[in-house]
């Protein structure tokens, strides 16, 4: 598997951290690991599983017992941690030993960090950030947009009304995450969140027109920068004789980074009004995770409880 990695100092503006030191080196300090460490065990001196390619978060209580310790002993336990070459340190307190942390942390050329939320905050927000910027990721083509909440993908081949179904889906008031290029990163075992690349972030491409920035025509609440990929529409030129679903019974899945996500085809023909259809489908997705399938409640009152699928019956009955 592709091992991604993120700059330190990307990570210290988008968390707007205070920089004590930082080593100047030629090259990006990269961090790959996702997972955060609490060296509190290290600086008691276990070292058993520390793992130098995390970022360190000290906090209070590593803070509460490193104020504690006499001078010499304080400076054994920052030198032999400080040693190890920890990728980085980030501090969340105020501590009277900043002398002695900056003189070790050049000498060893660790970088020394301070934020300004409690441990609790700021460990939430860096788990979530390196998540995010470390989660194994894909590159889809087609469009992903926010509907009534739902962040939609739309996906088919090219020509097929894609980018002009978005635009009709603005004009509704619903908004656009990404056009063309869509970023998918798998950010834990449940959830896919999907994004433009930074260059063509806010702009679409429409046949004939050319190139759009939608913030800009449509305004920012027309644009989001990110969203979680909750339902996946397929649009696909009609074919005579073929058999689309016209009942609705079974979900149809598509698989993304080891994930399933719910999926329907909508076929494109002259006349039909996508957007409208892009809309009722998402919504009849909501019905169907709250457990409400129409398809099985119809066949319920028409008396045909044998044609509903096995799981279906008293899941529906439920919410007569």
């Amino acid at each position: 598997m592709h091992e991604y990695s993120v700059p330190l100092k990307k990570i210290i503006k988008d968390l707007n951290l205070n920089i004590l030191y930082y080593p100047d080196v030629e090259e990006e300090i990269l961090v790959s690991h996702s997972e955060l460490m609490r060296p509190g065990l290290a600086l008691s001196g276990f070292y058993e599983g520390f793992v130098p390619s995390r970022i360190n978060l000290i906090g209070r209580t590593e803070l509460a017992y490193l104020e504690q310790l006499p001078q010499e002993v304080l400076r054994d336990s920052l030198e032999t941690f400080l040693a190890k070459e920890p990728k980085a340190v980030i501090v969340t307190r105020s501590f009277s030993f900043v002398p002695l942390m900056l003189e070790l942390s050049e000498k060893y050329g660790v970088p020394l960090i301070q934020s300004p939320e409690n441990t609790s905050h700021m460990a939430a927000q860096l788990n979530a950030k390196l998540s995010l910027e470390l989660a194994p990721r894909i590159t889809e083509h087609g469009v992903l947009m926010e509907i009534y909440g739902e962040g939609v993908l739309l996906i088919g081949d090219s020509g097929v009304g894609k980018s002009e179904t978005a635009l009709e889906l603005l004009k509704r008031g619903h908004r656009l995450i990404a056009d063309d290029a869509v970023e998918i990163r798998r950010v834990s075992s449940q959830t896919l969140v999907g994004s433009a690349p930074d260059n063509i972030r806010h702009f679409m491409e429409l046949r004939g027109v050319g190139i759009i920035n939608v913030s800009r025509l449509f305004g920012v609440g027309a644009i989001k920068n990110t969203a979680n990929i909750n339902f996946i529409i397929k649009l696909e030129s009609y074919t005579p004789g073929k058999a689309y679903d016209r009942m609705g019974l079974e979900t149809e899945y598509s698989a993304i980074l080891g994930l399933t996500i719910p999926t329907v085809t909508i076929p494109v023909q002259t006349g039909r009004n996508l957007a409208v259809i892009i809309e009722v489908a998402t919504m009849n997705y909501r019905q169907r995770m709250m457990g409400h399938n129409a398809a099985v409640e119809l066949l319920h009152q028409l008396g045909m409880d044998e044609d509903i699928p096995e799981g279906q019956i008293l899941h529906n009955a439920e919410n007569d």
